[in-house]
Formats: structure tokens, C-alpha cells, sequence
């Protein structure tokens, strides 16, 4: 197969790989939108964390607005509240929590009131009568007032004053003013000095669309009334009562009361869809570990409002972030697992139109480094590599992002693939596989391994240069996977299936997923025959990058570093290593797909420490090469080979070809003929440039100037001066700018497109 066929446009039928309940089974694992453990335990539904932050920031306005959608009295719930939130403070474990009800009640003081109604408030038609005093009446007359029903109040109390004084008597005077304020600036009917009885009840219910009563007004109405502690309607008068005992209760007593009052007015049943009512659980994560252990800030009679903001600045923000902290992908696109996996599975389901999410996805390193550091273990990569077979088998992925990649796949099990058993050996008991990767970067390298264990191990060692085909799962071709799955296992049997030697952890991988053999790593080679004479590490401290490709995999792991200890390297551990290291960029394709992101990936793996860096995946030594950080492969020092500066796309697929050709002669005695070009083809380092970032190959341009030789078909740009010549392969049309020379050409510029250009006659 030397070229991939694009998508069709109507070919979108296939099988869906990827269903809701899986999905949803996926993002239940993502704890981010769990409420923080303050907000979980207040059974008022009060965001906690967002008042408190809105306080810290000194904004009391906004702080107060939080407050105020949790109770229409907040001096009264502040002052009289159990504070059940304060308990459950994460902070509690560190030392002091937060002292919460103290900055709710400076809130309350020092706060600027919302102003509720306003000129085009519209009042229900469906009106309430509440019977009875207290904290409950008094609570739900608020709750109802919010929801701009008519309520009226029947009480025993001779005026307003006695009726707030009667259900908070625990207020001081400064408070008692405030919050009587705060009453009579309601919309809210009294009829005071009324004597409860069910005469009176019977005379005043008429005309009065929804009835509610305090528990102990409820009795005297009813004697056979019953109040559970839970919000009922009593039957068969659908009389709303309730009570409980403490200022919490009443609160929450009256919010569910003022829900049932507003189903009923609305004929519907008041036991149906109330969703979560009071406290609740919460799964969210916080990491403690840089939380400070500061002093809660004294209280003797009150916060001023200085103080209330010092103290709410202590709380943390409970949070989860712990893959976004880690993950540059997640990082870029600021959004949670769990929300950008339903974002991406609802792109899948788009039949025609725009699929904005396949970048994301695309952008993706599929690591697994966010399932090792999610307190339960969400696997974003999972997620992104189903979704990408999924766009596949419905035809809705474009080729464009990962055709080079694949085709370079190709390249690497056609033309530049070899598979020699040892000479001198008619059955191998070993063959190694450096992987691609290795042989286009550091081809040497790849040399003098191959030399080294022929020369050091038993029973003959075969050599298979080319890939393991993690590039077409990458890319969620599985067809293509499974085609390079069946082409290994037929090259390994020519070979008599021996023990595979894997010079990449992902390749050890990979050809263990999918393949019979049996396998072990160059580094367990090494560990047990020895370093070869000469091997030396680094004179001065190197930072150890763990692969992606050996996540899980702590023996590998530790199997390397101890390579390197014994090469005299002093290791330099990071923060993120071992199974929690980032990808350098490269995995998951991410380096071709959306190269902003792999650069971003690349600095966060760099980012860990200044000094040199060690891996034992090739890709990973190209991608810190190219931001500029010295960087070794383990290999590399173990045979005292230097890659160098790190190769263009050109150049990879050269050194790929030169090293089979190399050791097809010098090893196995075979000459490969050279091809020569009958002209001279020189680069400008704008246009090489250019070639790396657009990925176009010399042999691209190469393939356009013999075209242009062949048929005489090109233009010339009368500004530059520059001739412009183009030829189509496979999906792209390429287009090269360049000069004539004495005896050749000279290329200035190089662009592709996936157009294809017909001559109409």
C-alpha cells in the first residue's frame, strides 16, 4: 500500500465503536463538578466556595448575593446556623477550618442588600396563607416572597416587631433592626392578633389557593395533624406544614415547603422531580499537600470586614485538578476529562456538518499519564483513541492530520524494511527491533547495538528494522492495525518466531499486545550480559525522562536507571517520573496533528528541571533536541554514539534507508544500487525549514521537478522571479518555487495542498 485512500462524503454508515452508556460510565469517574465538601454539607445548597471567594476578593456585594440565594434572612441564619459546613472544612485537617458563619454573618452586615422585584416583577396569580409564628412561618413567607406569590401571614403577635422578635429572639439589637428592615421591605401581608383555631382556619382558607402552617399551628388546626419532619402535605386539606427544632431546620424546612407550595399552585405532584434536597455526599478530590496550616483569624466580638476578608482568604478552593496540573493537553483546551469526553462523544454522533472536536481529539498524546494521576483513574486516552476509531469506521475523520505519519509508517515496512536473520545462523534465537523511530534518528546508534549483541549473545540474533504499527492505532486506523498485526507475526514466523528484543518501550508494547512473540527490552539484555567496555554516562547530573511506552511498567523503569548508575550518571529525579511522566509530544501522534499542543507537551516534560535529560525512547530524545535541551539516549551512552542535532523529516527517512542499505553491505554482503539524480537540487534554509514544518520530503520535491522536467508545465511569479512548478501524489498536490541554477535548480519555497488541479480543454 503505498498510498492512503482520503474519506468519502457519503460513506457514514459504518459501525459506531463508541455508546452513551459508555460514555457516561467514563465520565462518572471525573470528580470536578462534585461539590466542594462545605457546599455538600450545607443542606441549603449554598455555594460556599464561591462566597468565600467573592469575600476573600473583597467583593461583598457579590458575596452576599451567593448568601442570599440560601435564606432570605442571613443575619438570622448566620447567627442561629448549626454551621454543619464549618465540620466538614478540609482545612480541618491541617489545623483550624474556616470559620464560616462568622464571615457569613459580616457578609450580612457589611454587604449591600440585593434589591429584589423592581418595576417589572410580575406577581403570581396563585396566592399562599401561612398560620402560625415562628421560624418556620417566617422562613417561607421569605421563600415565597422570592417566588413572587401573595402571601399573607396569620399570626398571634400584636405587630411585626413581636412576630420577628418571636421566632429570633437570640438576634441583638443591631441585628433585630437590620433584619426587621429586611422583613418590612418584603412583599408580604400580616394579620396580627389572629387566635389560630380551626374556626378561624375555615374562615380565612377561603379563597386562598395554597395553605401552609407552622407544626404548631398545624395541631391546633388539625389535632390529628403529624408533622414527620419532612415537608408534607396533609391530606386531605393539603396543608403545608413543618417546624424541626433549630435555625438550620426551619430553613431548610421552609425551602422545601416553599417547593411544595409552588408544584401544588401549579397542580402538579409535589413529590415528583425535586431532585437532591439537603445535604449530600461528595467524591471530590483536594490535594492537601501545599495547603498551609494558618491560624484561624481571632474573633472576639465579630469580624470587621477586614477580617472577614484575611479569613476567607485562607480557604484553599477545594478543587480537583490533578490531571490538568499534569497534562498540557487538558491544560491548553481548560477543560475537565469529564466534560470534554461528552463534548468529543457528541462529536462522533454528528452524521454530516462541522466536527470541531476532532482537533481535540486528535491532540491527544493517549499516554494514560491523566488515568495514573485521577484519585480514580479517568482515562482520557481511552476516550480520545475510541473516539478517533469511531470517526474512522463512520468515514467522519479526515486523513489530513495523521497521512504523514501513516505514510511514514509505510516507508518504514516497505522501502527502508529489513528482516536478515544473523549471518551464519539458519535459525536465530533473538531478533532485535529498535523500532523506527531509533533508526531514522540514530541510526549509529542502531548499528552498534545490533553489532554489540551478535557479538555478546547466543544462539544468533536476527534484525528487523520497521514499525510496530503503533503509528495506524495511534491514528485509530484499525484496519490498518490489523493488517500490520498480521504482517509481524508472518515476518516473526519466517524468522522461527524468536525472542524479540525491543529497543522502545512502546514497541515492547505494542508487538506484546498484538503479536505471539515472546519479548524482553534491550535494557534487560544489558542488565544481565553487562555494559559493554567504553560505556560512559554523563559527567555531570541528567534528568531521567520515563517513557509513556513504559507506564506501569516499574521494572523497565528501574532496569534503566540502573543503567545508568552503573554508567556513572547521577540522576536528577523530577516531580512527574516514572508512571506519573508527561509525554514529550510525540505520542498519540500529537507532534503531527496539532503541533501547538506537542510543543506544549515538550516544554512541560522540560519544565521539571534544568539540567540534561536521559530517556530510553528515541522520540523522546528528538522532541527535547529540538527545543533546545541537551539530550541523550540511554543507547547512546551505553555505545558512546551522538545522534547530534536532531534530524528534519527528510533527513529521517534517509537515515532510515541508508542504514538498511549500510548494513545490507557491509553485514550481509548485498550491494543496492544508487539512484542518482541527473541534476543538481540545492535547498534554501527558508525553504528546509518550511519542508520540516509543512512535512513535505525532499523526495516530494524531487518527484515535482522531475515532473516539470518530464512535461515543460510551470509559471513564473513576476515578483519574485521565482518559477513555480506542481504535481499531485496521492492526496496532495505539492508546489515548488524555485531558480534555475548552472547545472541544476535551487528551491526557495515549498507549499502542499489537498486540492487537485484538472486541465479543462
Amino acid at each position: 500500500m503505498s498510498q492512503i485512500q482520503e474519506r468519502g462524503s457519503t460513506h457514514v454508515y459504518h459501525v459506531n465503536r463508541i455508546s452513551k452508556e459508555e460514555i457516561d460510565t467514563m465520565t462518572s469517574r471525573c470528580v470536578y463538578e462534585q461539590p466542594a465538601y462545605c457546599n455538600a454539607a450545607c443542606p441549603l445548597k449554598l455555594d460556599t466556595k464561591a462566597m468565600l471567594k467573592a469575600a476573600a476578593e473583597g467583593d461583598f456585594k457579590k458575596a452576599l448575593a451567593i448568601y442570599e440565594k440560601a435564606t432570605p434572612f442571613p443575619l438570622i441564619l448566620s447567627m442561629g446556623c448549626e454551621a454543619p459546613c464549618e465540620k466538614k472544612c478540609r482545612l480541618c485537617e491541617k489545623g483550624d477550618g474556616i470559620a464560616i458563619r462568622d464571615i457569613e454573618t459580616a457578609l450580612a452586615k457589611y454587604g449591600e442588600q440585593t434589591k429584589s422585584g423592581g418595576v417589572f416583577r410580575m406577581k403570581k396569580k396563585k396566592t399562599v396563607a401561612i398560620f402560625g409564628s415562628g421560624l418556620f412561618p417566617l422562613f417561607l413567607a421569605g421563600e415565597l416572597e422570592k417566588k413572587a406569590y401573595p402571601v399573607t401571614v396569620f399570626c398571634e403577635e400584636e405587630n411585626i416587631d413581636g412576630f420577628l422578635r418571636s421566632a429570633a429572639p437570640f438576634l441583638g439589637e443591631e441585628a433585630f433592626a437590620a433584619e426587621l428592615k429586611r422583613l418590612k421591605g418584603m412583599d408580604i401581608a400580616f394579620e396580627f392578633g389572629c387566635g389560630i383555631t380551626p374556626e378561624f382556619f375555615e374562615e380565612r382558607r377561603t379563597g386562598i389557593d395554597v395553605l401552609c402552617a407552622s407544626e404548631a399551628a398545624a395541631k391546633r388546626i388539625f389535632p390529628g395533624a403529624v408533622c414527620s419532619g419532612d415537608i408534607m402535605a396533609y391530606e386531605p386539606e393539603k396543608l403545608i406544614m413543618g417546624g424541626g427544632s433549630g435555625v438550620m431546620a426551619a430553613a431548610f424546612g421552609a425551602k422545601k415547603a416553599a417547593l411544595t407550595a409552588d408544584r401544588l399552585a401549579q397542580k402538579l405532584d409535589p413529590r415528583n422531580t425535586r431532585g437532591e434536597e439537603g445535604a449530600c455526599d461528595t467524591r471530590l478530590y483536594t490535594d492537601l499537600s501545599a495547603a498551609e496550616k494558618l491560624k484561624r483569624v481571632p474573633n472576639d466580638s465579630g469580624y470587621t470586614k477586614e477580617q472577614a476578608i484575611e479569613e476567607a482568604g485562607r480557604c484553599i478552593q477545594c478543587h480537583c485538578d490533578e490531571c490538568m496540573k499534569s497534562c498540557a493537553f487538558l491544560k491548553h483546551y481548560k477543560k475537565y476529562p469529564g466534560l470534554l469526553s461528552r463534548e468529543i462523544y457528541n462529536n462522533t454522533q454528528i452524521i454530516m456538518g462541522d466536527h470541531q472536536l476532532n482537533k481535540p481529539m486528535n491532540a491527544c498524546s493517549l499516554c494514560g499519564q491523566c488515568t495514573v494521576v485521577c484519585p480514580n483513574g479517568f482515562d482520557m486516552a481511552h476516550v480520545c483513541h475510541i473516539a478517533r476509531q469511531n470517526m474512522v469506521s463512520t468515514d467522519k475523520m479526515p486523513l489530513a492530520p495523521h497521512e504523514f505519519a501513516l505514510m511514514d509508517m509505510l516507508f518504514s515496512n516497505g522501502e527502508a524494511y529489513l528482516c536478515r536473520k544473523q549471518p551464519g545462523f539458519e535459525q536465530c534465537h533473538y531478533v532485535f527491533f529498535p523500532g523506527c523511530q531509533a533508526a531514522a534518528i540514530a541510526p549509529a546508534t542502531v548499528r552498534a547495538a545490533y553489532e554489540d549483541l551478535c557479538a555478546r549473545l547466543d544462539g544468533g540474533v536476527a534484525l528487523m528494522l520497521g514499525c510496530c504499527g503503533a503509528i495506524c492505532d495511534w491514528a485509530g486506523r484499525f484496519e490498518m492495525h490489523d493488517k500490520v498485526k498480521d504482517f509481524m507475526d508472518a515476518e516473526l514466523a519466517k524468522l522461527g518466531d524468536p525472542v524479540v528484543i525491543a529497543g522502545c518501550p512502546t514497541c515492547k508494547r505494542e508487538l506484546g499486545a498484538n503479536t505471539k512473540a515472546e519479548l524482553t527490552g534491550i535494557w534487560d539484555v544489558l542488565s544481565e550480559i553487562g555494559l559493554p567496555e567504553g560505556a560512559k554516562g554523563l559527567d555531570r547530573p541528567a534528568a531521567m525522562h520515563d517513557s509513556c511506552g513504559a507506564r506501569g511498567d516499574e521494572h523497565t523503569q528501574q532496569t534503566v536507571r540502573a543503567i545508568a548508575e552503573k554508567l556513572g550518571c547521577t540522576l536528577v529525579e523530577t516531580e512527574y517520573s516514572g508512571d506519573r511522566s508527561p509525554c514529550c509530544g510525540y505520542g498519540g501522534l500529537t507532534a503531527y496533528a496539532n503541533r501547538e499542543v506537542a510543543h506544549e507537551m515538550t516544554e512541560k516534560c522540560l519544565e521539571r528541571s534544568d539540567a540534561p535529560y536521559i530517556s530510553y525512547c528515541m522520540a523522546c530524545r528528538d522532541r527535547f533536541a529540538r527545543e533546545g535541551r541537551e539530550s541523550r539516549h540511554i543507547l547512546e551512552l551505553v555505545y558512546g554514539t551522538d545522534a547530534g542535532s536532531p534530524p528534519d523529516i527528510s533527513e529521517k527517512r534517509y537515515n532510515r534507508l541508508s542504514l538498511k542499505n549500510e548494513l545490507l553491505r557491509d553485514i550481509w554482503g548485498e550491494e543496492v544500487e544508487k539512484v542518482e539524480l541527473g541534476y543538481k537540487l540545492e535547498f534554501t534554509d527558508e525553504a528546509l525549514k518550511m519542508m520540516d514544518e509543512r512535512m513535505i520530503l525532499k523526495s516530494d520535491v524531487i518527484a515535482v521537478m522531475d515532473s516539470e522536467r518530464e512535461t515543460g508545465e510551470a509559471i513564473e511569479d513576476a515578483d519574485t522571479g521565482y518559477i513555480m512548478a506542481r504535481k499531485r501524489s496521492g492526496n496532495v498536490t505539492f508546489w515548488v518555487a524555485y531558480t534555475e541554477t548552472d547545472g541544476g535548480y535551487l528551491v526557495h519555497r515549498a507549499y502542499s495542498h489537498r486540492m487537485n488541479v484538472v486541465r479543462r480543454n
